[in-house]
């Protein structure tokens, strides 16, 4: 009972060691494969995060903007009536200093 009767039985080990090589080669590559997927997968959902973040910051900071701009309109408005009265007021006050003389002249004479 010899291992190896003919070159035939060789040749069957030695496909079947091959084919068990093969089979453990796939093996890994299809395990690194699916660990390179993984990473891929997490650093895709990472980025989503950080992407979504930063368009949350950037809304906030627009309607910010827009708030402050429409403040600031308004601010700028009321600040123009508040100098048209001023305006309007010391104008009034020039115009009765410019009179008083012009009546004290008049009863002087």
């Amino acid at each position: 009972m010899d291992l190896f009767d003919n070159s035939q039985d060789i040749l069957n080990i030695a496909k079947t060691i091959g084919v068990i090589l093969l089979s453990l080669f796939f093996a890994w590559l299809i395990y690194y494969l699916a660990m390179i997927m993984r990473q891929i997968f997490m650093v895709i959902k990472e980025m989503r995060e950080r992407i979504k973040k930063v368009d949350e910051i950037l809304t906030a900071f627009k309607s910010k903007i827009e708030h402050s701009a429409l403040s600031l309109y308004i601010i700028g408005e009321g600040i123009k009536k508040l100098v048209d009265v001023i305006k309007n007021y010391s104008s009034k006050k020039n115009d009765k200093k410019t009179k008083k003389p012009e009546s004290h002249k008049a009863k002087k004479q």
